[in-house]
C-alpha cells in the first residue's frame, strides 16, 4: 500500500512499511506496561468490527467512546471505522448535561466506556435515550458488556467465517491474510476517503457543544502535511496524554502510527513525570498550561540551590532568555551556552528522560519565553494552531530553515490558505475544513462564508516570512468606556510568566480600566511564603495576607510595563482556589470559560469596578 485513502488504512500501511516490533501502543496496568504489536491491534480491531455488526451497528450509524488516552481507544476506533460507523469521541471530564446533549444529538447507538467512574455520570440519563442499543466496558460492571468478552465474539465470528469460506481448504486459516473475501473486506471496500469518520463535539465556553463533522480525507490532509516534521522514525516512541476525544491529540497519534512512532500512555497527568523518565520518549505533545507546570516545578527546584550552584543556574536561565532562532546568537553566546549545558541544562534533560527530540504544543498560546529557554536548554519547542474545524493544524513551525519563529505558529501547511479579513481576523481554507455542523447548517453558514473561507474567531497576522501570529480572540477582544480595545489573552499570557501566577482572567468591557482575577500558583506561593516566614494555614488566609497582596502589586506593576497606559491592570483580586474543568471554569482544552466565571465571581468583579 503506497497511500492512505481511510484512516484504518493505516494499519495495512503500517504492517507493510515497517519492521516488526512490540510496542506500536503501550499503556501501563497495576504497575506494568502493556504492549501491543501490530498483528495484536490488527486482530483486536478487527475482532471488535464483527462484534459491533454482530450488534447491529451498520455503516453510517454513531459509535461513542468516553474514555482517556490507551492502546484501547485505538483498537475500537479503527473497529469502528473500518465498517463505515462514525466515531462520536466524547470528553470523560465534561458535565451531565453536556453527556445528555451529545448522546442525544449525536444519535449514539453503541457506547464504549473505560469504567464504573464514567458508567456513575451517565448511568442515570442512559433510559433517557432510545437510541442507545449497548454499553461495553473495559473494566467488568454489572448489567454491561465486558470488552473481554465483547473481543471473544468478535473472534469466534471471525474464526467462524473463515471456516466456512475456506471448506477443505489444506492451508491453515490467517486472520491476517486475505485468503478469502471476508464480510469486513467487503465493507471496507465501500467506505470512501469523503466519507464522514466522526463527529466531535467542541467543548466550547458557552453554549452547547457543537459537532464538528470531519471526513476520512479531511484528517488524512493533515497527516500528510505534517509528516514531515518528526524528527525520528519507527525507532522513536511518543509519550501522549492529552484526551484523544480531542482532534488535537487524535491527528497527531494517526501521525505517529502512520511513521511507525510507538505511542505509549501516561497513566494520568500526576504521573507524567514519572512516565516520562519511564519511556523516555523522542516526542511529547502538550498543551502551554502543562509545559508552564514543568518549567515553574523546574524553577522552584533552582530556587532550593545555594551559593554558587545558584548561581550558576541561574545564569542558564538568563542566557537561554536570549535565545534566538536560526542560530543567531554571537559565538561568545554560543560558548557560553555549551558551558551552561553541560551545568545546567542537561539536568533538565535528563528529568525529561534524556532522549526528548521536539515537544509539540497546541491548544493555546505559547509564552515565547517558554520556547527560548527551552530550545536553549536542547529540547526544541514547536508551536502549531488549530481548530477543531480544521482537523486540526492550519500552521505550524517546524525544523526547516527559517521554520521557526518565536511567538508565531508557523507558516500555514502544505495546501491550506490563510487569508486576514479586514477586521483581523484569520480566514481559512483547505482540505482540513469539516464538512460543517452536525444538525446545525445556519451555525455553518455562519463560519463558511460564500467563498468557503472559515471564520477561525482569532485574530492574527501574517509576518513578510509567512508566519502566522495570533494576537487573540474576536469575540474576547473587549472595549473599555474610554473606547480603547483590549485583547485579554494578550496581557494574559505576559503575567502568567510570573512565577507567582498559575492563571488570570483580564475583564473591563465598558469600564474605565482593565482589572483581574488572579489564581495564584500555590505551590510557588507556599514555597516563598517558607522563605519569608509568612505563617499560614490556609489559602484563603495566604490570599489575604497584606505582604504577599503587596507582592502581587509588585509583580502587576512590573508586567504592566510591557502595555500601554489604557491596557494596563489597574485593579485585582486574589482567588484562594484555582481553576478547575470540575467548578466549570476551564473547558476540557482547558480554555477559559469567560461567561462562566464572570457569572460565578460577579459581586468580586463588581467591587473591582467601584
Amino acid at each position: 500500500m503506497k497511500v492512505i485513502e481511510r484512516l484504518f488504512d493505516i494499519l495495512p500501511y503500517h504492517a507493510s512499511h515497517y519492521n516488526p516490533k512490540p510496542d506500536v501502543l503501550a499503556s501501563k496496568e497495576s504497575g506494568k506496561w502493556i504492549t501491543y504489536s501490530i498483528i495484536e491491534y490488527r486482530q483486536m480491531a478487527d475482532a471488535v468490527s464483527y462484534a459491533l455488526l454482530e450488534t447491529g451497528i451498520k455503516k453510517g450509524d454513531k459509535v461513542g467512546t468516553i474514555m482517556p488516552g490507551r492502546p484501547e481507544w485505538n483498537i475500537i476506533d479503527m473497529a469502528i471505522l473500518q465498517i463505515g460507523a462514525i466515531h462520536v469521541p466524547i470528553y470523560p471530564t465534561i458535565k451531565e448535561s453536556d453527556y445528555r446533549y451529545i448522546l442525544h444529538h449525536g444519535e449514539v447507538k453503541f457506547l464504549f466506556i473505560s469504567g464504573s467512574d464514567i458508567y456513575k455520570k451517565i448511568e442515570h440519563i442512559i433510559p433517557e435515550l432510545s437510541s442507545i442499543t449497548g454499553i461495553c466496558a473495559l473494566k467488568e460492571i454489572e448489567g454491561l458488556v465486558p470488552f473481554a468478552g465483547f473481543v471473544a465474539k468478535g473472534k469466534a465470528v471471525m474464526a467462524n467465517e473463515k471456516v466456512m469460506a475456506l471448506g477443505d481448504k489444506p492451508k491453515k486459516a490467517d486472520p491476517l491474510n486475505d485468503l478469502y473475501k471476508s464480510k469486513l473486506d467487503v465493507i471496507k471496500k465501500t467506505v470512501r476517503t469523503h466519507d464522514m469518520a466522526t463527529i466531535i463535539y467542541t467543548s466550547g465556553t458557552t453554549g452547547n457543544p457543537k459537532g464538528v463533522m470531519l471526513t476520512h480525507n479531511n484528517i488524512i490532509s493533515n497527516l500528510n502535511a505534517v509528516r514531515h516534521i518528526p524528527p525520528v522514525g519507527e525507532e522513536g516512541k511518543a509519550l501522549s496524554y492529552l484526551p484523544l476525544c480531542h482532534i488535537y491529540e487524535r491527528m497527531l497519534n494517526y501521525l505517529f502510527q502512520y511513521t511507525g512512532i510507538s505511542v505509549y500512555y501516561a497513566e494520568n497527568i500526576a504521573m507524567i513525570g514519572e512516565n516520562i523518565r519511564e519511556v523516555k520518549p523522542d516526542i511529547v505533545t502538550t498543551v502551554p498550561r502543562l509545559l508552564e507546570k514543568i518549567y515553574d516545578k523546574i524553577i522552584q527546584n533552582g530556587r532550593k540551590l545555594t551559593g554558587v550552584k545558584k548561581t550558576i543556574f541561574f545564569r542558564a536561565v538568563a542566557l537561554g532568555n536570549h535565545f534566538k532562532e536560526d542560530g543567531k546568537n554571537s559565538w561568545l553566546y554560543k560558548l557560553e551556552l555549551k558551558v551552561l549545558d553541560k551545568l545546567v541544562f542537561s539536568k533538565w534533560r535528563q528529568a525529561l528522560g534524556s532522549n526528548l527530540k521536539v515537544v509539540v504544543s497546541g491548544g493555546a498560546a505559547l509564552q515565547p519565553r517558554l520556547s527560548r529557554i527551552f530550545w536553549a536548554a536542547g529540547v526544541p519547542v514547536l508551536e502549531g494552531y488549530g481548530l477543531t474545524e480544521t482537523s486540526p493544524v492550519v500552521s505550524v513551525n517546524d525544523f526547516a530553515e527559517g521554520g521557526v519563529r518565536f511567538g508565531t505558529v508557523g507558516k500555514p501547511i502544505q495546501h491550506t490558505r490563510v487569508m486576514i479579513a479586514d477586521d483581523g481576523e484569520i480566514l481559512v481554507k483547505g482540505p482540513g475544513l469539516m464538512l460543517g455542523y452536525y444538525k446545525e447548517p445556519d451555525l455553518t453558514k455562519e463560519v463558511i462564508d460564500g467563498d468557503g473561507w472559515f471564520h477561525t474567531g482569532d485574530i492574527g497576522l501574517l509576518e513578510d516570512a509567512g508566519h502566522l501570529r495570533i494576537t487573540g480572540r474576536k469575540k474576547e477582544i473587549f472595549k473599555t468606556s474610554l473606547g480603547r480595545y483590549i485583547s485579554p489573552e494578550l496581557l494574559e499570557n505576559k503575567f502568567k510568566e510570573s512565577p507567582f501566577i498559575d492563571t488570570l482572567i483580564v475583564l473591563g468591557e465598558n469600564q474605565k480600566f482593565a482589572a483581574a482575577l488572579i489564581v495564584p500558583d500555590f505551590v510557588f506561593l507556599s514555597s516563598w511564603c517558607k522563605i519569608k516566614d509568612i505563617p499560614y494555614t490556609t489559602n484563603v488566609e495566604m490570599v489575604n495576607h497584606p505582604q504577599i497582596k503587596k507582592r502581587f502589586e509588585t509583580e502587576i506593576k512590573r508586567h504592566n510595563h510591557h502595555f500601554g497606559a489604557t491596557e494596563q491592570i489597574k485593579r485585582f483580586q486574589l482567588l484562594a482556589e484555582e481553576f478547575t474543568i470540575e467548578n466549570g471554569e476551564l473547558t476540557p482544552s482547558l480554555k477559559l470559560r469567560r461567561d462562566f466565571i464572570g457569572k460565578k465571581y460577579a459581586a468580586i468583579i463588581e467591587k473591582l469596578f467601584v
